[in-house]
């Protein structure tokens, strides 16, 4: 991923936003890639723990927000516990999906989902879905 920077895409309340909505000092991660080595979803996305930490610090919003790492996190605390800063990445993502659904867009619909899907389907993944991908 090539990633060109200049001063119009970077929005400098970002990662104050973040820090607001986490609790967590985004600027202590020191890019070692302990929570992309930990991550069990690193190998779904490009856009990997590290590499996100690393947009936020740079005040890249929309690259932020684009990035479908957030979205398929397992909220495992792996890459937490395995931090040598403390930071919690997963309180992080849970404040990169709150600001993405502040924008109104949903990322899961029903009604696109076959019948027979829904049918077999458990409640507790709707109720999980609901919660994590709907504004």
């Amino acid at each position: 991923m090539t990633l060109f920077i200049d001063d119009r895409r970077i929005d400098c309340d970002f990662k104050e936003k973040i820090r607001e909505l986490s609790g967590q000092n985004v600027a202590l991660c020191m890019q070692c890639g302990t929570c992309t080595a930990s991550c069990p979803m690193s190998a779904d996305t490009e856009v990997v723990p590290r590499k996100l930490m690393q947009l936020i610090q740079l005040g890249l919003r929309e690259e932020v927000l684009e990035a479908p790492l957030a979205w398929v996190c397992a909220s495992c605390h792996t890459c937490m516990a395995r931090c040598p800063r403390g930071i919690d990445i997963t309180r992080v993502m849970e404040a990169v999906r709150q600001l993405g659904l502040r924008e109104n867009v949903d990322h899961v619909n029903l009604s696109a989902l076959p019948a027979e899907q829904l049918r077999d389907l458990p409640q507790i993944a709707f109720v999980s879905c609901f919660r994590k991908l709907t504004a």
